[in-house]
């Protein structure tokens, strides 16, 4: 304990007196004080949105996930594609952004606890989807690699494939139909439904994640060729295919979404991965005024960064680095 004596005068009778205080109560409201501004900033950096499920994160927060909560994180990598699943303690990425985007995905990966991804899927073999997948294969335990049955003639696809073959994996070329899981949650193949297209994103693999109450649609960059493969193959069960949340065909193209798709997967929030003033305009006016006139929440990477959803199979949010 810490006694700390000072000495005061009395004003009337001009007598000095001595007076102690135990430092312990002082260092108790000091700790206080400290605890206060730290909870008080902390509310201010997680501060709400104007959307009652939205949360705003520090770019660089770690989330922990509950063993039987969801995490979808769509990676702010500009005009590209990386998306992290987790769920439990168990991941798998959909795409891995551009070549240049290689230390930021591996580092989001590493920020978020991964060690080991289940599935790495390439939905096809375009830069900006498989340019930051060989770093990926490099730098953590993959068990299984995914990618459609099409080859391309460039150095990206050719490093991926060289990364696959140093870890001794192979690829997997998945049907539509098989199911597989991460997790508590299972995924469904969707697309591609046919082998050959003039298109290479056509070629996308496109796969559904359920788990609880939600589901997740993932396009890849597939266009209105393979949106109405997809319909024809689900016609007699069109209400399965209802999702709540789209990643966007082909970063919003006028390309993709067309009005059948968009009222069978009939969706409440719509994500459109693209980059800031990017050269193609993604995403088009004709998507954004689509997706509003069916009062679909839209969320894009290069207005809100990253963008991570949570579920814990009843209720379903959404949070970003950056405001609407």
């Amino acid at each position: 304990m810490v006694i700390i004596r000072f000495y005061v005068e009395n004003q009337e009778t001009g007598r000095i007196y001595m007076r102690k205080i135990n430092k312990k109560p002082i260092l108790s409201y000091l700790f206080l004080f400290i605890l206060i501004f730290i909870i008080s900033f902390v509310i201010v950096g997680c501060s709400k949105s104007s959307d009652a499920n939205s949360t705003v994160y520090p770019s660089q927060r770690v989330i922990a996930p509950r063993e039987e909560e969801l995490l979808v994180h769509f990676i702010d990598v500009g005009q590209a594609d990386s998306i992290l699943i987790q769920q439990g303690n168990e991941f798998m990425l959909i795409d891995g952004g551009n070549n240049a985007d290689s230390d930021l995905v591996v580092d989001y990966l590493v920020n978020q606890g991964v060690c080991d991804l289940k599935y790495v899927i390439g939905t096809h073999p375009h830069e900006d989807h498989i340019g930051g997948l060989d770093a990926v294969i490099d730098s953590f335990n993959v068990e299984t690699v995914m990618m459609p049955r099409v080859t391309h003639n460039t150095k990206t696809f050719e490093d991926v494939l060289q990364s696959i073959k140093n870890k001794g994996l192979k690829i997997t070329s998945p049907k539509v139909g098989d199911t597989y899981s991460i997790g508590l949650g299972q995924w469904t193949v969707m697309a591609p439904n046919n082998t050959e297209y003039k298109n290479l994103n056509n070629y996308s693999i496109v796969i559904s994640y359920s788990f609880g109450n939600h589901t997740f649609l993932f396009m890849g960059d597939a266009e209105e060729q393979s949106e109405v493969e997809i319909l024809g193959e689900n016609i007699k069960t069109i209400q399965n295919l209802q999702v709540n949340v789209i990643k966007v065909g082909h970063h919003g193209s006028k390309t993709s979404t067309t009005d059948d798709f968009l009222n069978a997967v009939n969706p409440q929030y719509a994500v459109i991965t693209a980059g800031h003033n990017n050269k193609y305009g993604h995403p088009h006016t004709e998507i954004l005024d689509k997706l509003d006139k069916k009062n679909i929440k839209i969320l894009r990477t290069d207005t809100n960064g990253n963008i991570i959803f949570t579920s814990d199979g009843f209720k379903l949010n959404y949070g970003s680095n950056k405001n609407d």
